[in-house]
């Protein structure tokens, strides 16, 4: 028997472990930094493997399993769920009102579990250290940032890589790896800007807020369209605004919420340059009484690969799995904290895809021109990552890229 096939039959004994597990997260999700029983039941598997466990970061984990001299690898999943009610009909469903894993991290905790099982029971197949480390609250981005300021670079080994992975709405069993940007920057604003508050019937004593911050809306139109050199990448969207509680009265002040995607760090930093121009030249315009206030909030990194180690793990993976199920994908713009680890301890890392929808189901809409309204995307109430083969096909991954680096054959 191959390797390629002992990782499969190993990974398929376990599975009926691996599926309780997930539909265990499932039934019980929980927000960001309040995943006390999910880390509670994930340090309680890591301690029966045999790993090292410590929490960091209030609600985050880490077990590390030694195993000789070689390589350390650090692999990563996130753990929080989201302020979504279910609409899925499972008989798993959440059993937690206005919460869901909406975006598979369940999946991911299951898949990393049984990663650091195959790993613990194989111990023949490989040598280093192996680091299952699962984070909090991804989703606002807070997650990451408390496990590095727990002092999380000086609790456990120094990793040579980092490795973490997603399942997103494409064929299950699909594999995509890219160098370079593969998730966005994304950065929150919020904007207040200040008007003079009138009677709605004597519009002439007031400085309108609410014409103000539309015209600011406009004219942020144009920051991607007149602003970005066709070809580069930026995505710019007014989420929200507010303003007044009454059709009568012109309020004294209105909100904004802004959402910036980029790839660049350039971009990003020219896209919010503009930001701050436009809203005080407006501002200045409407003779506005106070300067407009800017807070940030929820930003989360670039998630962009190093190029050897995505070459290590794709050339894993193409040798692992059938011709044609590992392809290369386009850059999401979706965002992630995961890289503030890697980068906290200068290390490089990989991050790639994995495919959740039924095959057949994925096949029809693709046929059909269908994929955007008959695939539930991560974050809707109907997001289902059909369990065969997401499951199976997620745990080989991480296994098949912690072997790239510490398998014996790796290191010879």
């Amino acid at each position: 028997m191959g390797a390629a096939q002992e990782i499969t039959a190993s990974i398929e004994e376990q599975l009926s472990w691996q599926e309780e597990l997930y539909k265990h997260f499932h039934r019980n999700p929980e927000l960001g930094l309040k995943e006390h029983e999910t880390s509670a039941r994930i340090c309680e598997e890591l301690e029966d493997l045999g790993y090292e466990v410590q929490l960091i970061g209030g609600t985050g984990i880490v077990g590390v399993l030694r195993n000789g001299e070689g390589p350390v690898v650090l692999a990563r999943a996130d753990m929080d769920a989201l302020p979504v009610t279910e609409d899925t009909g499972l008989e798993y469903s959440s059993e937690v009102p206005g919460a869901m894993h909406a975006c598979g991290h369940d999946m991911h905790m299951a898949t990393l579990l049984g990663a650091a099982k195959y790993l613990a029971g194989n111990k023949e197949a490989w040598s280093g250290t192996y680091i299952a480390l699962f984070q909090p609250a991804e989703e606002t981005a807070a997650g990451a940032k408390a496990m590095v300021e727990d002092g999380l670079v000086d609790k456990i080994p120094k990793p040579q890589v980092a490795l973490a992975q997603h399942v997103m709405p494409a064929e299950a069993g699909m594999i995509g790896t890219t160098a370079g940007p593969i998730l966005s920057a994304g950065d929150c604003l919020r904007i207040t800007v200040h008007g003079r508050g009138a009677h709605g019937s004597m519009p002439h004593n007031s400085v309108d807020p609410v014409v103000l911050a539309s015209s600011i809306v406009l004219k942020l139109q144009t920051v991607v369209s007149r602003e970005t050199q066709p070809g580069h990448f930026a995505v710019l969207t007014v989420g929200s605004l507010t303003a007044g509680t009454t059709a009568n009265i012109i309020p004294d002040r209105a909100q904004l919420l802004l959402n910036i995607r980029t790839y660049e760090p350039a971009i990003r930093q020219r896209v919010i340059d503009s930001i701050h121009r436009i809203v005080r030249g407006e501002c200045q315009a409407a003779g506005s009484p106070k300067e407009p206030e800017f807070e940030f909030y929820d930003q989360f990194p670039l998630t962009s690969n190093d190029e050897t180690a995505n070459a290590k793990i794709t050339a894993a993976f193409e040798a692992h799995f059938p011709e044609g199920q590992v392809y290369h994908a386009d850059p999401a713009t979706a965002s992630e904290d995961f890289s503030t680890i890697p980068d906290a301890f200068g290390i490089p890392y990989a991050y790639w895809t994995v495919g959740c929808v039924d095959p057949q189901k994925y096949k029809d809409a693709v046929a059909a021109g269908t994929v955007a309204s008959d695939i539930p995307a991560n974050h809707s109430p109907f997001f289902a990552p059909v369990i065969h083969p997401t499951l199976q096909t997620a745990t080989r991954t991480q296994v098949v890229a912690a072997l790239a680096y510490l398998g014996t054959g790796a290191q010879e």
